[in-house]
């Protein structure tokens, strides 16, 4: 592999890293082994830290596809625990609020979900990497400030209900760039008069690679040794 010239490799993130944690690691193992200060290395499609599974990294000339890969449709298998709500819409902060779940049925959960189905709008978290007056809304958001975000335009192509043992919801998701699932459980927990969190998170594919084609960072040194040729050019 030359990975100066570009590769387009492919990760399982781990729960609680970063996306950048994973990017930094992966640099700094490659600069080691290539015996190099510097290289470019970039991820296509940000993961929350409390989410899992599927994340393209590219490496040198390669950097110039990963917008190529973010438009590219993604899939999620979320869960959801209904009837509770926290600030950052998933486990990263405490349930400020508490919502009646005895109305909610099966049937009314398909019935939702189903409504969510093609172009909608979306406003994103406050919990997120958003941009407001050149500063992140997370930002904001950390230091108790108030802001509001304005929706967003994208796609849901598909949604379905995978386990529903009440309160506890799973369902696969697949959707266009920019779908925050953490909003998208937000607005369920809304559509049923109730409320929701996320409580778990894996991408499972981006456009063509699914999470089987994935190496975990501990499979990392073992995939630089084998495919890193001992005479490097300087």
């Amino acid at each position: 592999m030359d990975f100066i010239a570009g590769e387009v490799l492919c990760f399982n993130k781990p729960y609680e890293w970063t996306s950048f944690d994973l990017v930094n690691k992966f640099r700094y193992k490659l600069s080691r082994k290539l015996k190099i200060k510097k290289i470019k290395v970039g991820h296509a499609g940000t993961l929350d830290p409390l989410a899992t599974g599927v994340m393209i990294v590219c490496t040198g000339k390669a950097t110039k596809r990963i917008d190529e890969f973010q438009y590219q449709d993604k899939e999620y298998i979320a869960t959801l625990k209904l009837g509770e709500t926290t600030p950052s819409f998933d486990l990263e902060k405490e349930v400020d609020a508490v919502y009646p779940t005895a109305h909610i049925t099966r049937q009314l959960i398909e019935d939702v979900l189903q409504s969510f189905i093609g172009t909608i709008q979306q406003v994103p978290p406050v919990f997120s990497a958003c941009k407001v007056e050149g500063k992140r809304a997370y930002e904001f958001a950390r230091e108790g400030q108030e802001i509001e975000l304005k929706a967003k335009t994208l796609v849901i192509d598909e949604i379905e209900l995978l386990s529903c043992e009440l309160p506890i919801v799973k369902i696969r998701v697949v959707c266009s760039k920019g779908t925050y699932i953490r909003a998208l459980a937000r607005d369920i927990g809304e559509a049923l008069d109730s409320g929701a969190h996320l409580i778990a998170l894996e991408r499972t594919r981006i456009g063509e690679i699914t999470l089987d084609k994935c190496m975990s960072v501990d499979e990392i040194d073992h995939f630089l040794d084998e495919n890193i040729k001992n005479e490097i050019k300087e």
